[in-house]
């Protein structure tokens, strides 16, 4: 599942607005991530083939399975990083933005290593 930033940022973007919207369309995406439509429709088109999304004949984008395990991998450490950061005193808005750049490029075993010492020993991260 090696695959590159902006594609996770992609497949993340569409399970955090498949939770709040009953579909999500190419116009949704572009609107959420502030992109020209054209540059979402060249990804949906490179997810769709590499098997992380499949997009219906109206236009409805769903995550695969393995697109909703990167999906949810890449969300999982960025909501953990940024509500750890926040507990360290760091302001949100930094945070948030810290998160996005750590999230796509630590590794499996230090992300697992960190949540394992904050939970045991500071409980204060998700």
């Amino acid at each position: 599942m090696n695959i590159h930033e902006s594609a996770e940022n992609y497949l993340e973007t569409i399970l955090i607005l498949s939770k709040s919207l009953p579909v999500v369309r190419s116009v949704d995406i572009a609107t959420e991530l502030q992109f020209k439509k054209s540059s979402v429709s060249v990804a949906m088109k490179n997810l769709r083939e590499n098997g992380y999304i499949t997009v219906t004949d109206a236009g409805f984008i769903y995550l695969t399975d393995t697109g909703n395990a990167i999906a949810q991998k890449i969300y999982e450490r960025h909501e953990f990083i940024s509500s750890w950061l926040t507990s360290l005193g760091v302001d949100e808005k930094t945070a948030t933005e810290d998160a996005c750049k750590i999230e796509h490029v630590i590794s499996a075993s230090s992300f697992a290593a960190i949540k394992d010492f904050v939970n045991s020993h500071c409980n204060t991260a998700k």
